[in-house]
């Protein structure tokens, strides 16, 4: 059991080095510089976005994702400038992917009161391993007591890479394109070249207000939205659907894709629950598992926390806010 135990946890890190998918967050939306860097100085001031993601806590070692952003609009240059911090770790060899980047953006306004904004990062990115923490076959032979004759790897590898995005949105639309992982960074810990390849991403939605005309309900807004994205011969379809009056938010998705035959997966259904409340917006989610691997992982819990301050509409321009959800 114990050699079956390793061979699986070894298996899941192999995955995720050998297709270099990347991570993702269900609460997309609350941490905006990782979904794309023309999200920098979308307020009217200052923004602290903190992500934290468990997912399939059920096996030991599961992948642990966390995110630390920060952005803030300069109005007089019509642009906003983002700091962003971003960690993955996973496996018993505590195999970890660490991120950091700034992103700028820049607003453009036009009279059919439409907004476009195109953005730009760059990061420093790092790949690290833990290879005193594997376990081999040889090792299990000899009751792990003479060492491995397994070739030693590299500890950790650094490169850099880029992002690029536009989004457009007025009043009750937006559509958004990510293109990630421009310079294809080098993540081979084996000294060869194993190139991350390139993740586009395409998401938009709609907000509009529900029960108007009933004062007991006024304030209600529904926000269908979805995301698409690939990465090499990886392809992944969300669509969703957010209900909110203040301070509660409530939102259910649907993660897969069943029409095609070719490209037919479902992975989860997301459920999520959250509260804003003045200067604060904090969410919780639950992905619950609907693939084949239904009951043997445990799902996916995530938070997040959005913290805005020195927010205000300026003088020199009426901005307006990004309709789609802060969660």
């Amino acid at each position: 059991m114990k050699r079956l135990y390793i061979l699986i946890t070894f298996s899941l890190v192999l995955f995720k080095t050998g297709f270099s998918q990347d991570s993702q967050f269900s609460q997309f939306y609350a941490s905006p510089l990782y979904l794309a860097p023309s999200f920098a100085g979308s307020t009217d001031g200052d923004r602290v976005a903190i992500n934290y993601r468990n997912q399939w806590p059920a096996l030991t070692k599961s992948f642990q994702t966390y995110s630390l952003g920060y952005d803030h609009y300069f109005p007089h240059l019509k642009s906003g400038v983002g700091i962003l911090l971003y960690r993955e770790q996973a496996g018993t060899s505590n195999l970890s992917t660490t991120n950091i980047g700034i992103a700028y953006s820049y607003k453009f306004s036009f009279r059919n009161k439409w907004r476009v904004s195109p953005g730009l990062s760059f990061f420093y990115t790092q790949r690290n391993i833990d290879f005193d923490a594997l376990i081999f076959e040889d090792e299990l032979r000899s009751d792990l007591t003479t060492g491995t004759g397994e070739l030693q790897i590299l500890e950790k590898k650094a490169d850099i890479d880029a992002s690029f995005s536009i989004l457009a949105y007025n009043k009750n639309y937006w559509m958004g394109f990510t293109w990630d992982r421009i310079l294809k960074p080098n993540r081979s810990l084996t000294g060869d070249v194993i190139e991350d390849p390139f993740k586009f991403s395409i998401y938009g939605g709609t907000k509009f207000k529900i029960f108007d005309r009933y004062n007991w309900a006024s304030g209600q807004s529904i926000s269908p939205s979805f995301m698409f994205k690939m990465q090499d011969q990886y392809s992944q379809l969300d669509l969703g659907l957010y209900w909110y009056q203040v301070p509660l938010v409530i939102g259910i998705w649907y993660r897969g894709i069943p029409v095609f035959k070719e490209l037919s997966s479902n992975d989860a259904l997301v459920f999520l629950l959250g509260f804003k409340i003045d200067q604060v917006s904090v969410g919780y989610s639950y992905d619950l598992t609907i693939s084949k691997l239904t009951g043997l992982t445990g799902g996916t819990h995530e938070i997040s926390l959005n913290y805005f301050f020195n927010q205000g509409v300026t003088q020199r321009e009426k901005r307006k806010g990004i309709p789609c959800p802060t969660f």
